[in-house]
């Protein structure tokens, strides 16, 4: 049975309650599977093929296969223990709730803040990748213009961001069938450039940059107070989703290599265009460049959602001002979380450039993970040994493949969490009373 904070914090049918008053409104449950499922492959597919393949490949060389599979069994561990948890708590704020009921309240806040802070990052990140592929010569200006329109998408409801996220998922995927059977079977000359594999510290650091490209099923976990029938939906959901971003991860790595080989996929720009270029069908090039603007935009999309609810969820205990915890009468969104998120997200993308951001927001989120894994060890099911082993194999591996994240982004990523850790003692100790109840 869930522990309850002494604050006498209850969830009760996705609604926070504290001392019996209900504070905010509970988000309305609109979600279903496929929904569920097409949010995930959004969320992952953007991040992953387009954005993370070249700086993985440039750390393992040809041991690439080998650092896929490490990412795609952290994130199984990962994703293993998210739905365990989102099944108990199925309310906005993934691993936010999970570690304040579980572990207390700094535990929660740290998660929250590290995700917070590391996904802010990572949606400027994609914002410019949909303006240096739309449109390289005025990125920026693209770039803010995604962030206004999906935010806008956003504001009218999830239900509109799950359509949008549909159509979004069906054209990229064929873009990525048609590379898959390029790459597969046209020429294959450039691979002849092979590249030396960068050894257990190189395998072990693309494995943590390939993992940002996994993090999307998280949404599920964040979104999870919009989600029908939650308990069944999440953890089916979560692992559809990650089933079939894996199976489109390997065809497209198999591709890739096959036709670069891992050291001109180490040096593109955009690999898939190249891929497609080097396998004898450049007329397909303008294509997947294409593709990939609309794979950044739902991957854009889904981080927006994430965020925002993150940040709903922190305010409902205060973390952030409280008023950014109100849902919209209407469309039944927390809308002005929405709108504070993407003016965030749009002032970094036309001012800073955080394309080499991947690997801060990798370990910012692997923290995030790994207090999800060890609330998820406080758990008093399931029964089996092995499936009890798995978050603590999901938390030695968010540790391990962590800090083999090159030093610059482990600095950043503990200064980030420091600075949080610092905020939340002050706060508690200087803060009014209402927001020292913990």
């Amino acid at each position: 049975m869930a522990r309850i904070t002494p604050s006498r914090r209850e969830l009760v049918d996705g609604v926070q309650q504290d001392a019996g008053v209900t504070t905010h409104s509970a988000l309305p449950r609109r979600l279903g599977l496929t929904d569920s499922v097409v949010i995930g492959l959004a969320s992952m597919i953007g991040a992953g093929v387009f954005v993370a393949f070249a700086s993985a490949a440039a750390a393992a060389g040809d041991l690439l296969p080998v650092a896929l599979a490490i990412a795609a069994l952290l994130a199984y561990c990962n994703a293993t223990s998210t739905a365990r948890l989102a099944a108990r708590y199925p309310v906005s704020g993934g691993a936010y709730v999970y570690g304040r009921e579980r572990l207390g309240a700094f535990w929660g806040y740290l998660a929250g803040w590290g995700f917070t802070v590391g996904k802010t990052a990572s949606c400027a990140a994609m914002a410019l990748t949909i303006g240096a592929y739309a449109w390289p010569e005025h990125a920026r200006v693209v770039a803010v213009a995604a962030v206004v329109a999906i935010t806008a998408i956003d504001y009218t409801g999830i239900q509109k961001s799950a359509l949008v996220t549909r159509v979004l998922v069906a054209a990229v995927l064929a873009v990525l069938a048609a590379v898959v059977v390029v790459g597969l079977s046209g020429d294959d000359d450039a691979a002849r450039a092979v590249l030396d594999p960068g050894g257990p510290k190189g395998v072990l650091e693309a494995a943590g940059l390939l993992f940002f490209a996994f993090a999307g099923y998280a949404r599920l976990a964040t979104l999870g107070e919009e989600v029908r029938d939650p308990r069944r939906t999440i953890p089916r959901a979560i692992m559809v989703s990650l089933g079939l971003c894996l199976t489109v991860y390997a065809l497209v790595a198999a591709a890739a290599l096959r036709t670069l080989g891992a050291g001109g996929l180490a040096a593109s720009v955009d690999p898939l265009a190249a891929l497609v270029t080097a396998a004898g069908a450049p007329w397909l090039a303008p294509v997947v460049r294409v593709g990939a603007a609309l794979a950044a935009a739902g991957a854009l999309l889904g981080l927006l959602l994430g965020v925002s609810r993150m940040v709903f969820a922190m305010a409902r205990d205060r973390h952030v001002p409280a008023a950014l915890g109100a849902v919209h009468p209407r469309f039944g969104v927390p809308h002005r979380a929405g709108l504070v998120v993407g003016a965030v997200v749009g002032v970094l993308a036309a001012t800073t450039d955080l394309r080499a951001a991947i690997g801060f927001s990798s370990f910012t989120v692997l923290t995030y993970y790994l207090i999800a894994n060890i609330a998820a060890s406080t758990l008093d099911e399931p029964r089996s040994r092995l499936a009890r082993a798995v978050p603590y194999l999901g938390a030695v591996g968010c540790v391990v493949v962590g800090f083999a994240l090159p030093l610059e982004s482990v600095l950043v990523g503990l200064t980030v969490l420091a600075v949080g850790a610092v905020w939340f003692v002050v706060r508690r100790r200087h803060g009014p009373a209402a927001t020292r109840r913990e």
